[in-house]
């Protein structure tokens, strides 16, 4: 990446704190933003926080790759609170969505749980700091009243002196009466102005001087944390656009969401949850309260729908009911989920077609891959993932057909784990050329061999838009005692043969897409380190 010349000078400004009182007094407004950057892209959390204490603008939004440092957004959110006190800073609106990155990760970035304690740490304590701030304004207050009482008495007092000593009014009842009636008076009006002092600070107490706007990552360890600072009224409002909540309740799932802003949330993601399916018929009928949600994750939610239960068409009635008062949704991910032949029942009832379907894991029949290739969804869908759903020639028909009704559209394929052999692929390989706007194809751990990695190679370089493709390891690469149809988890355990060079596999990839010309396509086999967002 070339960087602009404003960029390399304002890295150059940031880059020694020492002298930043030189010339933090001066910057133009429209240079904030771009000392910012550098700063945290060079890591200054010094410089980070002295810019956003004084932020002139009044929307603040950090951008999201790379991921910042830990150090420079913990200097950031201390910045905030700082900043509600200083004339010079006009922040109204903070953006962290999609700041978190991965825990360990290159640079120290904060993950999401740690920024969601972080963020609710930092609204707790605006809250405390406007407390205590407003209780000293009170005690002032308090003090300067009795001071002026103080003066307002001597004053009167000694006006009665002179008014004494001038007329020659010497009558003690009537000075007594007086002073009677002035404390009377003073004790009338107190309970007045204690009331519009209680007004005063409830109005103060209410007051939202920054929106906080983030997605949130909630488990059983944070969850505390989290309530307590959507239920606090502060100079600080947290506001989240897509909550993450993990292994915990579904009692306390709904209580998050009833303390959510309704028109804010775009997503939710439960994850790793036991909420079964009764579970599930509880929260999807809260959800359409939410009418901007787009996105629904579930991951190994514990959801059960195999016919030979009891109940079971009763519970697929309300699921369905439940989706249906989704009029959003675009974005449906189910991983992991016990689904067999039930794909119609909850696909059919979504008012709009999708965007986004990822079902990875669910055991998909042939009837269901036959519903969707023909369903309102196969025709709009951007990014669909099949990963460990078994394939056969039984469902090779369901998939070409699906292919290409969404040959204009997809963007993101996933077939890691379906069991496809060379025989299977050289059948898909015409259907997968046809995806015009295919960016990412994944077809990890497939069982094939090096003549078909070959020919999968000899497709990708000729799809003009395709950017990556991750590829797997050939049998040939493997040590001696694998299966003849190996499943994905063994081709994932088994260890590679040590004795055969790998590096001749690479050199005939390699070599394809050389006299193929296409520098611009990513070709690898580390699943690990896949990243399909990489392209976007």
């Amino acid at each position: 990446m070339v960087l602009s010349l404003l960029s390399l000078c304002a890295s150059e400004v940031v880059r020694d704190h020492s002298s930043s009182p030189c010339w933090l007094s001066f910057v133009p407004m429209e240079l904030f933003r771009p000392l910012l950057e550098a700063s945290l892209s060079g890591c200054r959390p010094l410089a980070v926080g002295e810019l956003v204490q004084r932020w002139p603008e009044r929307t603040l939004r950090v951008r999201r790759k790379p991921a910042p440092n830990r150090l420079c957004i913990q200097a950031l959110l201390l910045a905030v609170v700082r900043g509600l006190l200083d004339h010079r800073c006009a922040l109204q609106v903070l953006d962290l969505c999609g700041l978190q990155g991965d825990e360990g990760g290159t640079g120290d970035p904060m993950g999401g749980w740690s920024l969601t304690v972080a963020l609710c740490t930092m609204v707790l304590q605006a809250r405390s700091g406007a407390q205590r701030a407003q209780r000293e304004r009170k005690r002032s207050s308090d003090l300067e009243r009795k001071r002026d009482v103080k003066r307002e008495r001597a004053g009167e007092h000694t006006g009665e002196e002179e008014l004494t000593t001038t007329c020659g009014i010497s009558s003690e009842d009537e000075l007594i009466r007086g002073v009677r009636r002035r404390m009377e008076s003073e004790r009338k009006m107190m309970p007045t102005v204690t009331e519009s002092e209680s007004k005063q600070e409830v109005k103060e107490d209410s007051e939202v001087l920054v929106h906080v706007r983030a997605d949130l990552f909630v488990n059983a360890r944070s969850w505390e944390r989290v309530r307590g600072a959507l239920t606090t009224c502060g100079p600080l409002k947290l506001q989240c656009r897509y909550l993450r909540a993990e292994e915990i309740s579904v009692s306390s799932i709904r209580a998050l969401l009833a303390l959510l802003p309704q028109q804010g949330l775009l997503g939710l993601d439960v994850r790793y949850s036991n909420i079964g399916v009764a579970g599930l018929a509880e929260l999807l009928p809260l959800l359409k309260s939410f009418p901007a949600l787009s996105s629904l994750r579930l991951h190994y939610c514990n959801l059960d729908l195999r016919r030979e239960q009891p109940g079971q068409e009763g519970a697929l009635k309300d699921l369905s009911e439940g989706l249906k008062q989704l009029q959003e949704l675009r974005c449906l991910s189910l991983t992991a989920l016990r689904l067999p032949g039930q794909l119609r029942v909850l696909l059919s009832s979504l008012p709009r077609p999708l965007e986004v379907l990822e079902l990875p894991y669910l055991s998909l029949s042939p009837a269901d891959l036959a519903f969707l290739s023909v369903s309102h969804h196969a025709s709009t869908l951007q990014q669909l993932d099949l990963s460990e759903n078994r394939l056969d020639e039984t469902t090779l028909t369901s998939i070409r057909r699906l292919l290409s009704q969404a040959s204009n559209t997809l963007q993101h394929l996933s077939l890691s784990g379906c069991g496809l052999t060379d025989n299977l692929l050289v059948l898909l390989l015409p259907s997968l050329g046809c995806c015009r706007a295919l960016r990412s194809l994944a077809l990890a751990l497939n069982p094939l061999s090096v003549s078909g990695l070959m020919d999968l190679v000899k497709m990708a370089v000729k799809m003009p838009s395709l950017r990556q493709l991750l590829y797997p390891n050939p049998l040939e690469d493997y040590q001696p005692g694998l299966p003849e149809m190996p499943s994905s988890a063994q081709l994932l355990d088994w260890p590679l043969d040590e004795a055969i060079d790998v590096n001749i596999t690479s050199s005939q990839i390699n070599r394809a897409l050389k006299e193929s010309g296409r520098s611009d396509l990513l070709l690898t086999c580390d699943l690990l380190n896949y990243d399909k967002d990489m392209v976007c």
